[in-house]
């Protein structure tokens, strides 16, 4: 694990960190979970599924349901889910101008390595404006053999930059992500937003190994790239 404000390179999760997405994302999930007669609540429905690829977590809505999840209905999920993102999505405030500070920083050691699948990651980067700073350095965990809370997509990125993973800095919002980020051996700075629909607070980050929170993009470029106290 690298000190703050020596790290090699710095990698992004990407729902909740960069795009404002994990609202939009989890209704439609909820409202095709409602079509299969699972009154989740919105609540749980981040409780249970943000963080994780929905394809590993299918046994849970088999549990709820009976409906065996089927590739056609993953598909007509990521289809009414691309729909609604490519209409209403929006970056995290003070995200854009940050990974461009960061990227600079970094000499262009930076990537976006994500636990969704690689076409909802590039049709968000790109809808946001980040498309070109990320363009070649965007991973999914589900073209790794593990996705989140397994570390290998962080390892996946890492690599691809040429870097030590251990010193690398891993900007997470999710207890699943933070686990990957660090079991790959980096420092991870957990993202709380005060409004962050996530559900997952300070101590739930920190009690997952993060090291570091802040609750603001624009503080990031600085605690990446000077010296700071552990949370």
């Amino acid at each position: 694990m690298a000190e703050p404000g020596s790290f090699d390179a710095v990698l992004f999760d990407c729902d909740g960190v960069l795009v404002d997405s994990e609202s939009i994302t989890n209704g439609v999930l909820r409202s095709m979970l409602h079509e299969l007669g699972w009154a989740v609540s919105e609540e749980d429905c981040f409780r249970l599924f943000v963080g994780r690829a929905l394809q590993d977590e299918t046994a849970v809505i088999t549990a709820h349901t009976g409906f065996v999840v089927t590739d056609d209905w993953l598909l007509e999920f990521r289809e009414r889910r691309n729909a609604a993102l490519s209409a209403r999505l929006e970056p995290v405030p003070g995200a854009v101008a940050a990974v461009h500070r960061i990227d600079a920083l970094m000499g262009g050691r930076i990537a976006c390595a994500s636990g969704a699948d690689l076409g909802k990651v590039q049709l968000q980067l790109g809808k946001v404006g980040l498309g070109a700073v990320f363009a070649g350095k965007m991973f999914s965990g589900m073209d790794q053999p593990r996705s989140k809370p397994a570390p290998d997509v962080y390892l996946a990125a890492a690599a691809s930059l040429g870097i030590d993973p251990a010193r690398a800095a891993v900007v997470e919002d999710t207890v699943p992500g933070v686990t990957a980020g660090v079991a790959a051996g980096a420092t991870v700075f957990g993202f709380c937003p005060p409004d962050s629909p996530a559900h997952h607070p300070p101590k739930a980050l920190l009690d997952a190994g993060a090291t570091h929170i802040f609750t603001a993009m624009a503080d990031l470029p600085a605690l990446v790239g000077h010296p700071v106290r552990a949370a």
